[in-house]
């Protein structure tokens, strides 16, 4: 892929600017919707709840952890993980009380950390040989295709819905108007990256927002002046939510309710049988978010054409993305894990600056502080995201296929490891075992991870050739 900017080139300072706000788009909508999923899953009160401005700020400051261990050499973003939220509500549903619940997110994210750290140091002394091995193109390639295609589902529900719910949490919006808004959406993204000149070509996923936002809002403000509750996909309470007590200084700055805030109080009271549950609740998941990191990063690496677990190394690359969920946690609760809405961001727009990433990390540490922005997210109607994400998702499916249009799928040795990886990994193949102090879940694509490299290890010694699988 050629990349209008590489990962060493420095755009102007205005451009720098915009491209940051689209990394943000990008990744925003998914960091603040896992505390949301959270207080909705240990039934936090609205005084107790986590906040999605302070994740936002750990996704800064953790993303400003991991440049600083890959020595600004690895362009992506690191945002809230999904994978950790049953560990995350297994840290509030076995705690005491609301602070030794927020305790808990920071421990938890430490032990979780630690295994990226321990992990680092065996691949500092071993090398990434073995992994080369055990993870193959063959491997590799049909796992960050899955990474994409798993999450389809999520852009088509999102892609049929708004924001305006009922009393059971079901939008009220008519499918087909959010769909014509999500389809608008992804059109004119896919417009301007295709066709647009210069500026447009690299804020592709700016323009469409805004085009898919825009056609929302006259559909809401019909369906406002009307009362027909089908038109309204979006939600305009988040605006008014920040002048309900009048429109100062307070309103537009506020200082989110930090993580390790609220666990001040809790530490002291913690318990072995509390640490043991938060043990069992997030260290397992932290393997099986390795087998993603990896994936991620073979991704990225094909991207830019430059091997990132050799430069800078998967050892760097691991120490960046453990201290920086530990660091996440502390201020926002939730571990991070780089997002593949960043990867596929560099790859629709072809920039791959780090400066970029540089400015999108210290932008969401300020962003954080400044409410209306964080409101205007948030009032980004579902199916405007699902468009977006279509082309996102889409893009690291095609990234993943990529990788394996150069191996001889004639051969039965390779045909059953990528079909096994597909087939488990889309099909939705996943394990949860509920143990006495919480539970171990082990994600889709980590179960297609390892069932393809169970295959690959059992078929890689065949002796057959194309011709003998045609016969």
């Amino acid at each position: 892929m050629k990349l209008v900017y590489d990962v060493k080139d420095k755009p102007k300072f205005g451009q720098v600017i915009v491209f940051a706000i689209q990394q943000l788009l990008a990744i925003m909508a998914a960091t603040l919707v896992v505390p949301i999923i959270i207080n909705g899953n240990a039934n936090l009160s609205e005084a107790d709840q986590m906040s999605p401005a302070a994740a936002l700020l750990g996704a800064g400051v953790g993303t400003i952890v991991y440049l600083l261990f890959t020595k600004s050499r690895s362009p992506v973003f690191l945002g809230s993980s999904f994978a950790f939220v049953g560990s995350m509500s297994a840290a509030f549903a076995g705690a005491a009380s609301i602070s030794i619940g927020y305790a808990g997110l920071i421990i938890g994210a430490i032990f979780a950390g630690f295994v990226y750290v321990i992990i680092a140091i065996i691949v500092k002394f071993v090398g990434v040989g073995w992994i080369n091995k055990l993870m193959p193109p063959v491997v590799i390639g049909p796992t960050v295709a899955i990474i994409g295609l798993s999450l389809s589902t999520n852009a088509i529900s999102d892609l049929q819905k708004g924001d305006i719910t009922d009393a059971a949490g079901v939008s009220t919006a008519n499918p087909l108007i959010a769909i014509l808004c999500g389809i608008v959406t992804l059109i004119v993204t896919v417009i301007c990256s295709t066709y647009g000149k210069k500026m447009l070509k690299l804020i592709p996923f700016i323009i469409g927002i805004l085009a898919g936002y825009a056609l929302s809002s006259v559909f809401t403000v019909i369906g406002l002046a009307t009362g027909n509750e089908a038109l309204q996909l979006i939600d305009f309470g988040y605006f008014s939510d920040l002048v309900k007590d009048g429109f100062n200084i307070g309103t537009i700055f506020s200082l989110p309710d930090f993580t390790f805030m609220s666990a001040i109080d809790g530490i002291s009271k913690i318990d072995a049988n509390y640490i043991l549950t938060v043990t069992i609740a997030y260290v397992p998941v932290a393997f099986v978010v390795f087998a993603e990191h990896l994936a991620d990063h073979k991704n990225i690496s094909s991207i830019i054409e430059k091997d990132l677990l050799t430069d800078p190394g998967l050892s760097r690359t691991l120490l960046g993305d453990g201290v920086g969920s530990m660091a996440g946690a502390f201020f926002g609760g939730c571990p991070n894990t780089t997002y593949g809405e960043s990867v596929g961001c560099v790859a629709i727009t072809k920039n791959a600056s780090i400066v970029t990433l540089w400015a999108a990390a210290i932008g969401a540490i300020i962003i954080a502080f400044f409410s209306p922005f964080v409101a205007f997210v948030n009032s980004i109607p579902a199916c405007v995201m699902g468009g977006i994400c279509i082309a996102l998702y889409g893009f690291i499916a095609v990234s993943g296929l990529k990788m394996i249009s150069g191996i001889d799928l004639g051969l039965n040795k390779n045909l059953f490891v990528v079909s096994t990886i597909l087939v488990c990994g889309i099909g939705g193949l996943a394990l949860t075992f509920n143990l006495k102090n919480g539970t171990i879940s082990i994600t889709s694509i980590a179960m297609a991870l390892i069932l393809g490299i169970i295959v690959n290890l059992i078929l890689k010694n065949s002796k057959e050739d194309s011709s003998d699988s045609q016969d």
